[in-house]
């Protein structure tokens, strides 16, 4: 792609009608529209909250895998976001992308919320801090950020269309903001609207949103786009300044469509320049990171991208409890063997990231047993280890991609591609790939011997299994369009003669899971294969594109079989390591949890395992809270998110003290579901959800009404000790000033996390106990001290939404400065005076 800038306002000239309507939607679901008689090209974009996937669903090329949102934001480390943004720039030209769809920066509203992982927190001003360096760092390599999703996308439950209904107030002080903040400090190429209504309006079709907030008060210039499928009108949509429909082809945007709109005079010519005009910016900005027109999308293996994944990931993981310093554990023993257990469904699962649009095909994945052994052998293997599942996890069959083999002993599946369905005569093979994953979306599945439009077909996904066990096998099959599992010619799984609507898939479009059991015997080689058919096969839903099939199997094993083992193990060692949580099938787009529970017997393998051993640490994985009703008793308690590529290392880095822990809770932890904010209002009922709790959210709302919760926002332990001392709080009309020496007091270098909030001493209306405003993290030697300043302006530091004026109003009173390393331990205060009460809009 040359590099050359576009003259926009020549080309508005030039171009005509049809060729402005083609611009104002997508080519297809990754493209803009080319026109090449004036030399304007097509940019790519790209799915990326935690890693690039590229344009394939289908077999795509491997990706690195960052942490989860929430993850990230538990860093607390703008630095580390920014370095984190670089390399999401870096990997998006290697996927020939241009633009990066996100960050996500909606708030987490609701343990519940089903894409709360890939947000960042329950706190605006975090989320805009991680949202806007995030950026940064996808800018500095001239790829463009779209931020999203604009805004109060905070559930997963008919989202398309739920109207959200909530006060000027919270809307701007906590839905907004984290956007405020983003488009003030890092101006992001692009930003997409999200999907649902907000009082009785679509974000898509809000000219209070999009005109006079986004555009006349926020002065944002960039790009607009919907979110995929996100568009419900034709007039309306481009009246509101939604500059580009996605995906394409157009749907709302057709030739026919909007010509009749413009030659009825129901859309001004006008409104066509403007939207085209946002559509040639976004492509001038993507320009400039010189990616050229015969990219071919590559895996990024440079060793250095594994090391800064891997430093996220350490930072991100946070110790919640140490009793006894059980924590960090020795690689080496001294005195005999010591035995540790390694028991749980997430020890040999690899739980990288939430489901949905952020999940990927990860470059490689280190599970937490594979980091824990490779601790150990670090030691000289004077420790052992033993492993024992203990509970089931999986809602549905796991992937058995890197169980299966083909003929050549290598790990994956074999694709075979046929234009006519099982048992035909003289069937013929048109294609054939080798896949690493029984998880298998064929949305964009391509290939030269089928004709354009042509979705029926079908496939056999096959490979070999030698069971290491002799037992009982289950095997399970969901799809989006016909789908039986044979065991060496036997049928096992039969989702094809009667199918049942489930949750597989995007939106829950395809078959709940069938399942079948057969048995196996030790050491025997066994075929294994998946005969699928695309959708137009589905008996539920035919008019559904290509499909998919996601099957697989394991050892038919009673939970209260695996839970004896591993209470038996338990008994036996010296150590337990319990490695338990969620996973993408709990936490995913498309749906919102239930509950806040972990599925399954976790609770109850943790309970008993305690009672036979009181040397257990719990790592704990999920996006988002979980209850824990056993975390009185356990005397080491680690929360490690979905951790990308990483995750096995990370957290035996910080299990073995090869890292010492500074990662603070991006979200309140509350002890139940009953006792969340927005518990009484969450969800869509009759097509609205009430945003009760107003602006009181996550710690905001626990603080005011003396909740007690389990672990408080912004908290985390650490191998050392810190102190702070020495508060200094400067303030004059622009801005307040805070300095504050933090001495690391322990024997371990580590990181703290200064944490600024203010109160106002008087307030006319009600407000937070308190509020975050600023933090800063530090890195200090042991003895160490150093003095860290936050600058905050004084407009941030003590508006209010005065919905009244509807304006942000200052107002002249006294302000406490609360520093400290959670919301629930404050160490020094300060205070600082304003002169005047003033009120102010913009960023």
């Amino acid at each position: 792609m040359g590099a050359q800038e576009l003259d926009i306002e020549y080309l508005i000239k030039e171009l005509t009608l049809p060729e402005k309507i083609s611009l104002l939607a997508g080519k297809d679901f990754w493209h803009t529209f080319p026109i090449e008689r004036l030399n304007i090209p097509s940019i790519r974009v790209s799915d990326g909250p935690n890693g690039i996937r590229g344009t394939k669903f289908f077999n795509s090329v491997p990706s690195n895998c960052f942490p989860c949102g929430t993850g990230l934001a538990a860093t607390f480390n703008k630095d580390l976001w920014v370095e984190a943004g670089e390399l999401m720039g870096k990997e998006a030209k290697m996927k020939g992308a241009h633009v990066i769809l996100g960050p996500t920066s909606n708030i987490v509203r609701s343990p519940l919320g089903g894409r709360a992982f890939e947000s960042y927190s329950e706190d605006p001003l975090l989320s805009g801090h991680a949202a806007s360096n995030i950026i940064k760092g996808i800018q500095n390599e001239n790829v463009v950020a779209c931020l999203k999703h604009f805004v109060c996308n905070d559930q997963e439950d008919d989202r398309r269309g739920v109207d959200t209904l909530l006060t000027d107030r919270a809307l701007r002080e906590i839905y907004l903001k984290p956007f405020q903040i983003a488009l003030r400090d890092s101006e992001p190429g692009a930003l997409m609207t999200s999907y649902n209504k907000i009082r009785g309006i679509h974000v898509s079709e809000s000219k209070e949103l999009m005109q006079d907030i986004l555009r006349d008060e926020y002065k944002y210039e960039g790009t607009t786009m919907s979110d995929w499928l996100g568009t419900n009108s034709t007039k309306a949509a481009l009246d509101a300044g939604v500059n580009l429909e996605m995906p394409g082809p157009a749907r709302f945007r057709t030739q026919l469509q909007v010509t009749h709109e413009i030659q009825s005079k129901r859309i001004h010519a006008q409104t066509i320049d403007d939207n085209v005009r946002g559509v040639l910016k976004l492509i001038n900005r993507a320009l400039k990171a010189g990616i050229p027109d015969d990219v071919v999308e590559s895996a990024n293996e440079d060793p250095a991208s594994s090391e800064l994944l891997r430093k996220v990931g350490d930072e991100s993981i946070v110790l919640l409890k140490n009793e006894g310093n059980i924590l960090p554990l020795s690689k080496t023993s001294v005195a005999g063997q010591e035995k540790i257990a390694v028991i749980g469904p997430n020890v040999k699962a690899a739980q990288d990231s939430g489901g949905g649009s952020a999940s990927l095909t990860a470059r490689y994945k280190v599970t937490p047993w594979e980091g824990i052994k490779k601790k150990i052998e670090e030691g000289g293997n004077t420790v052992s280890l033993e492993y024992s599942l203990g509970a089931f996890l999986d809602k549905n069959m796991p992937d058995v991609g890197d169980i299966l083999e083909n003929d050549k002993g290598e790990k994956g599946v074999t694709a075979k591609f046929y234009k006519t369905a099982p048992g035909t005569k003289d069937r013929q093979q048109f294609a054939e790939r080798f896949l690493p994953t029984t998880k298998l979306c064929l949305f964009d599945f391509k290939d030269p011997e089928l004709a354009p439009g042509e979705v029926l077909f079908y496939a056999d996904f096959e490979g070999y299994f030698t069971p290491e066990e002799t037992a009982d096998y289950e095997f399970g099959a969901s799809v989006m369009g016909t789908a039986q599992v044979f065991v060496d010619g036997k049928l096992v799984v039969d989702n094809k003669t009667k199918q049942t609507k489930g949750d597989a898939f995007f939106l829950a479009m395809g078959t709940r899971e069938e399942r079948g059991t057969v048995h196996l015997e030790k050491g025997k080689k066994y075929h294994v294969k998946c005969e699928f058919g695309t959708a137009p096969t589905y008996t539920l839903d035919p008019t559904q594109e290509i499909g998919g099939a996601f099957f697989g199997f394991r050892i038919d094993s009673p939970q209260e079989t695996e839970l004896t083992k591993a209470i038996e193990l338990a008994k036996s060692v010296d150590k337990v390591i319990l490695v338990v949580g969620l996973s993408k099938e709990w936490e995913s787009e498309g749906f919102d949890r239930s509950d806040m529970d972990i599925p399954g017997a976790t609770n109850q393998l943790i309970e008993e395992v305690l009672k036979v051993n009181k040397n257990v640490v719990i790592v704990n994985q999920s996006g988002s809270p979980v209850t824990m009703p056993w975390a009185e008793k356990v005397p080491a308690l680690v929360h490690a998110w979905y951790g990308g590529n990483e995750l096995g290392n990370t957290i035996a880095d910080v299990l073995f003290g090869d890292v010492n822990p500074s990662g603070k809770l991006s979200m309140s932890f509350p002890k139940k579901l009953e006792d969340t904010p927005s518990y009484l209002n969450y969800g869509s009922i009759n097509g609205q959800v009430w945003y009760g709790e107003d602006i009181f959210v996550g710690y905001r709302y626990y603080e005011k009404v003396k909740q007690d919760v389990l672990f408080p926002f912004g908290f985390g332990l650490s191998y050392t000790t810190f102190d702070f001392k020495d508060l200094s709080v400067a303030a004059d009309d622009e801005n307040v000033t805070v300095s504050v020496k933090v001495t690391n007091t322990g024997s371990v270098d580590g990181s703290e996390t200064v944490q600024v909030y203010i109160e106002q001493s008087n307030p006319s209306v009600i407000r937070p106990v308190k509020e975050l405003k600023e933090f800063g993290k530090v890195f200090l030697k042991a003895g160490e001290t150093k003095s860290v300043e936050v600058k905050i302006s004084i407009k941030e530091a003590t508006s209010y939404w005065n919905g009244y004026f509807s304006k942000w109003e200052s107002t002249k009173d006294t302000y406490k400065v609360l520093v400290g390393n959670s919301s629930d331990n404050i160490i020094v205060e300060g205070e600082f005076a304003t002169s005047k009460t003033f009120y102010w809009l913009g960023l």
